[in-house]
């Protein structure tokens, strides 16, 4: 019998069982189980249908998101994954990783009447986990071949549904690299406990099966310049992602056993492939039996913060300069890993890195305080006079951030133009750059921001990509070396 809908006021908001922390400090699997089929329904059916979807307006690729709630309270499952997928390449991905507090449920309209928000995100989850279950997803498949090809720079989630798009459309697709494994970020940036990885690995697979081909460990610029791929394809799309880590300006920032976050991240997840990796089994990026101090505040120090309490650190400590209310992470992320033992130690800088160049001891740091807001609006943290104190710490993880790569220096392409943060320039509207033919999408373009927005560039680069071949009357000539 089908659910009916409005039932927020006698149901109240329920989120999937999250594992006890003692359970999960010791290994990588993911949190939040799924809902079963009847809790999904359930929660499903506290949607309100209201006239104005905010929801949906607030998510950066308007899933259509209370039809296919009503669909799920209803138990028309496979139509709600249908409805979901045809916005959406990563749904299960988004379901899990997207911060829906900042979005979707956040714009909730029950939420804001005090009933507690839907919960859009693990309903979304558990819909395409069931459809991936029951065989409802299928591989990607041309509408038609149109005998012209793309070249996408970058297997991260801008990369991967570009690609989709393209391939559906019936252009060959190729995706080129410089990690083994496809997936960029979602396989190497982002721990298991938040995304397992077989996750993002059926999508990649599903990719293939469909006729897109990958190219790993393959370097632009140290394989071929973007000069060359672009004789090689009718177009181009660089979705590089942005991976130039910002740096401390501190003293003792090069000692032994001060490392970015990236570097750390990717370390591990290696290691859960079972990969060897000799600067994890040397201890540089192990924080086994260590005092680990992480400086940052973002979604990337969660990652490195929970990270390392699986690793067996022996203490572990996240530094901000501004207080909790003022964090760029997920609070969702700052919770769990407070349950699972890291400490915080908000509204606090690095004055400096205490040790030697063999290997760091401590952190000495400032006490701050709020200030007037700058330039951004936001307070500004300052000094706290006579605050200063140390932390002890044998492993200090860098997260403050990410900057672009220097793309024309390492692409052998001096006209692609960028902008003075170092992005890539691409027309709002065509999203092509500097180079004719030659696209870009994602965080190259609009710094590291969220997966949900690097998928809804990498549709709408698809979209111009295609709109501009579509005027080209001949395929390249250039034949694969």
């Amino acid at each position: 019998m089908a659910e009916r809908m409005l039932k927020f006021v006698a149901v109240s908001r329920s989120t999937p069982q999250k594992r006890q922390a003692e359970e999960r400090r010791d290994d990588f699997l993911e949190v939040y189980s799924d809902f079963i089929d009847a809790k999904a329904r359930e929660q499903a059916s506290r949607c309100s249908q209201c006239g104005i979807p905010f929801c949906q307006t607030h998510c950066p690729l308007h899933n259509n998101i209370p039809d296919w709630l009503r669909m799920t309270a209803e138990g028309r499952v496979e139509e709600a994954y249908e409805l979901s997928a045809a916005t959406s390449t990563m749904p299960e991905v988004c379901g899990r990783i997207c911060p829906q507090d900042r979005l979707c449920e956040g714009s909730c309209v029950i939420e804001q009447s005090g009933w507690g928000t839907v919960t859009i995100g693990s309903i979304e989850r558990y819909v395409t986990d069931r459809a991936w279950a029951e065989g409802w997803v299928k591989p990607v498949k041309a509408m038609r071949e149109l005998g012209k090809s793309v070249g996408i720079i970058g297997a991260g989630p801008a990369g991967l549904s570009a690609a989709e798009a393209l391939r559906t459309e019936g252009y060959q697709v190729t995706v080129y690299d410089r990690y083994d494994r496809p997936g960029g970020l979602l396989i190497y940036g982002i721990p298991g406990f938040k995304l397992e990885k077989d996750v993002v690995e059926r999508r990649t697979k599903r990719l293939a099966e469909g006729g897109i081909e990958f190219v790993t460990e393959f370097e632009v610029g140290r394989d071929a310049t973007l000069a060359r791929l672009r004789e090689k394809h009718d177009a181009v799309l660089i979705a590089t992602g942005v991976y130039k880590a910002r740096d401390l300006a501190v003293p003792g920032v090069g000692d032994s056993g001060v490392v970015p976050a990236l570097d750390y991240l990717v370390s591990s997840n290696k290691i859960g492939f079972g990969d060897t990796v000799e600067a994890y089994e040397s201890g540089v990026l192990n924080a086994q039996g260590k005092d680990v101090v992480v400086i940052g505040g973002g979604d990337t120090a969660m990652d490195c913060v929970r990270t390392a309490i699986r690793q067996k650190a022996k203490s572990v400590t996240c530094m901000y300069r501004r207080d909790r209310a003022n964090m760029p992470g997920s609070m969702r992320e700052v919770s769990n890993a407070e349950e699972e033992g890291v400490v915080f130690e908000w509204l606090a800088a690095p004055r400096s890195l205490l040790g030697d160049a063999q290997g760091v001891s401590g952190v000495r740091c400032a006490r701050m305080r709020l200030g007037p807001p700058d330039a951004s609006g936001r307070q500004a943290p300052e000094e706290v006079a006579g605050g200063d104190f140390e932390l002890p710490a044998q492993l200090v993880i860098k997260a403050l951030g990410f900057d672009p790569e220097d793309l024309p220096g390492l692409f052998g392409e001096p006209a692609l133009k960028v902008s003075r943060w170092g992005t890539v320039r691409a027309d709002l509207k065509t999203m092509m750059t500097s180079v004719d033919g030659v696209f870009a999408a994602g965080d190259i373009v609009r710094g590291a921001s969220l997966v949900v927005w690097a998928i809804r560039d990498g549709l709408d680069a698809a979209a111009a990509m295609h709109r501009w071949l579509e005027t080209q009357s001949q395929p390249a000539l250039a034949a694969a070396e």
